[in-house]
């Protein structure tokens, strides 16, 4: 892949609507959380976040390395936009992921790790996960991701945004939506680019990924973003992210 501009990755595609980023008039992330995350960048012009678990292991959503979708690196973006783009060595996708519930808005293994041909950079740092936690009702979660500010406007992406957003419909293991409860006049959500943004909960006073952000959706449930956003959690899939990582010649601790 050639160095280009971010304006130039375009948004996904139109297929894969329900992937999202923070939009509206949100904060740059705090360094304790933006430091865990990298982009994940398609040949074809897509893009997505993901969430580092190690500096050679990423976590990213499954519809996002696609085996059809072309050829996809990782991309450490610093604060002066000087991007460090890395090869792609391995992709694992979950086998239970299915493309067409995805689409439907319904729970479905939405996740991949990804290995690096070489480690990522130092300021990278590697994320934990939150271990068995399941996501319930009520819960206010921090999410962060590359996404759009605007939607349609490639150029307000790049920059990694974070919100807090409650939980407000959860089954468990398999699935929990995703919302701005205290917004007052343009409420905060997610949006192009934001696919795969790390979901965080606390874990001994620090943040550990508990979800992954799968699809996004307007006001009233229709298509588009900064709205309802859906999470699929990590509780269920635990085992096959820690098998997995180890198949990779990467074990997680």
């Amino acid at each position: 892949m050639t160095r280009r501009p971010f304006a130039a990755m375009a948004c996904l595609a139109a297929s894969l609507a329900p992937a999202i980023a923070v939009v509206s008039d949100v904060d740059v992330a705090a360094p304790a959380v933006a430091r865990h995350l990298v982009l994940v960048a398609g040949s074809r012009s897509t893009y997505c976040s993901g969430v580092a678990l190690k500096r050679d292991l990423v976590l990213a959503a499954a519809h996002c390395v696609q085996p059809a979708g072309g050829d996809y690196m990782l991309i450490e973006a610093g604060a002066t936009r000087d991007w460090a783009f890395k090869s792609i060595a391995a992709i694992a996708r979950h086998p239970e992921f299915q493309i067409k519930a995805l689409l439907r808005r319904q729970p479905t293994a939405d996740i991949a790790l990804l290995r690096p041909a070489a480690p990522l950079p130092a300021a990278v740092a590697p994320a934990p996960l939150a271990g068995a936690r399941v996501v319930m009702i009520g819960d206010r979660l921090v999410v962060a991701g590359y996404g759009v500010a605007v939607r349609g406007n490639g150029q307000t992406g790049g920059a990694i945004r974070s919100a807090i957003l409650a939980d407000i419909d959860s089954s468990g293991m398999l699935r929990a939506h995703l919302i701005d409860s205290g917004a007052k006049v343009a409420p905060i959500g997610m949006c192009t680019g934001d696919s795969g943004a790390p979901v965080f909960a606390e874990l001994n006073r620090e943040p550990a990924v508990v979800g992954l952000v799968s699809w996004s959706a307007g006001p009233d449930l229709s298509d588009g973003c900064g709205s309802l956003a859906g999470l699929t959690p990590l509780a269920l899939y635990r085992d096959w992210i820690v098998d997995t990582a180890a198949s990779m010649g990467s074990p997680l601790p």
